[in-house]
């Protein structure tokens, strides 16, 4: 093995990590320029815990920032020593109590773990790749002429 391959540090899925690779998507697609893939992996991540047993849904909170004024509410999910927000289902507000408005003093703790190690173990778990875009989707760049040059 040459000197000058990375050694990859594999994560282990356990709550703690997952959880706290959850924590780090879902702050990071907070300030994405295109969020989409994050909060897909992040929805997965927990929809799979929760089928494992290793996250609970614990009830209705109405949401912060709802869309169009409406009055909204999301799913608190409890995982490891998280907190997370995820869309309700219909079966989600037949099922869980509603804990009324979000208490604001209530933070989920400190995570160090990197984007991209935070990505990998989410994508080895889950199974979800992210999508690479085409030439097409990524950003063309504007073609300038030169004054009196004609295309």
């Amino acid at each position: 093995m040459n000197s000058h391959t990375k050694k990859q540090i594999v994560l282990e899925p356990t709550v703690s990590n997952l959880s706290q690779a959850i924590f780090t998507v879902n702050r990071h697609a907070k300030t994405a320029t295109d969020p989409k893939y994050l909060y897909e992996l992040k929805k997965a991540a927990l929809a799979k815990m929760i089928s494992e047993r290793k996250a609970m849904k614990i009830g209705l909170h109405f949401s912060r920032n709802p869309r169009f004024s409406q009055q909204q509410s999301d799913v608190l999910v409890e995982c490891g020593d998280y907190t997370f927000h995820i869309p309700p289902t219909k079966e989600d507000f037949a099922n869980l109590p509603h804990l009324g408005q979000l208490d604001q003093h209530s933070r989920n703790p400190k995570s160090r773990m990197s984007l991209n190690m935070a990505k990998q173990l989410l994508q080895d778990y889950t199974g979800i790749k992210e999508r690479k875009k085409t030439q097409a989707e990524q950003r063309q760049r504007p073609v300038f002429k030169r004054l009196g040059d004609y295309f």
